[in-house]
């Protein structure tokens, strides 16, 4: 059960769903989980600015819908324009008098595609100009709902339709985008990353990202068993396999300042991660060690950035026992 008191104060979650069943993700779908979760802390008084994408995809052929709250579908390139203009409008009807939607949040909502690709120029404008408003970017690490195709967030070595392992090919053959870096770039007040394997973390910093003034941006590993080829029971192993593992660390940046979030004195082999999923299962252990080097020095730079902490939270803090 989750403790619905936090250090935050009052209520983390209620059992109304705000992303309602009947929806047609693929089964095991571990982006429908992250949204739903994310949706129970965004609470009633929000607008939801959705990209084309999984999600968008499965959650809104007409008549039916699994939104209960305002909801608005864009395209790829222009979530973050969106959300700008719709959160430039609220203070506008406020200012006039028309009505009083000071109260009301923007968040949009995107896949790693959509942001990390094509909707990049509109989210760093966004970010610049200091839009008040929570983006979630869902990574699962490829173009899933249009056959699985590379993203700059694929990881080294990965399969995928459009880079394909073979006797000459490895897969993906750049490093993933490091998102969260480039936002923090842009100095706003908050930055995460998130996985629904650690699900009270993850609720955490949603709520800290609806707190915020001003632009908010939290990156969610959502494992996809379909694209990663893994297990449609497996979701929440996986997950926290690429936390465990360091290829996906959670961490926060507040004002400037970085913080693990969740801690291991010593990090599992990246190959029990990779190992877990068919989209890695080309690869030779020369490669695998070569993953393993890169992980091992970003983990000890996070841990550098974030020294200044007395204390790193330790994964039990996070147990869901």
């Amino acid at each position: 059960m989750i403790d619905r008191k936090t250090t935050l104060g009052g209520s983390m979650t209620d059992v109304k769903e705000r992303f309602s069943s009947g929806h047609r993700a693929c089964i095991g779908c571990g982006e429908a989980l992250a949204v739903r979760m994310a949706c129970k802390v965004l609470g009633d008084n929000v607008i939801i600015v959705n990209a084309t994408g999984c999600m968008e995809i499965v959650s809104s052929q007409l008549p039916y819908t699994s939104w209960t709250v305002p909801w608005i579908h864009t395209l790829f390139e222009n979530t973050a324009a969106v959300a700008s203009g719709i959160e430039a409008g609220l203070k506008v009807l406020t200012r006039k008098g028309i009505r009083n939607m000071s109260g009301t949040k923007v968040v949009a909502m995107a896949g790693d595609g959509g942001t990390s690709d094509i909707g990049l120029q509109a989210l760093s404008g966004a970010l610049e100009r200091g839009h008040n408003f929570l983006y979630l970017c869902f990574d699962n690490e490829a173009y899933m709902n249009t056959g699985i195709q590379r993203s700059s967030a694929t990881p080294y070595g990965a399969t995928t339709t459009t880079s394909p392992a073979g006797k000459k090919s490895i897969g993906q053959f750049t490093w993933k985008k490091d998102l969260p870096a480039i936002v923090s770039a842009h100095d706003i007040p908050y930055v995460a990353t998130a996985c629904p394997s650690y699900y009270r973390d993850l609720m955490l910093k949603v709520r800290k990202g609806m707190d915020v003034s001003g632009p908010a941006y939290i990156q969610i590993l959502s494992p996809c068993p379909t694209g990663w080829r893994c297990p449609t029971d497996n979701a929440i192993e996986v997950g926290r396999l690429a936390v465990q593992t360091g290829m996906f660390p959670l961490y926060e940046v507040e004002g400037g300042k970085h913080k693990i979030t969740v801690n291991f004195q010593q990090l599992k082999p990246v190959a029990d991660y990779l190992k877990s999923q068919g989209r890695f299962r080309h690869l030779s252990e020369a490669e695998m060690n070569r993953i393993q080097e890169r992980v091992s020095e970003e983990w000890t730079r996070l841990k550098d950035l974030s020294r200044l902490e007395t204390r790193l939270p330790e994964a039990a803090d996070f147990d869901i026992s």
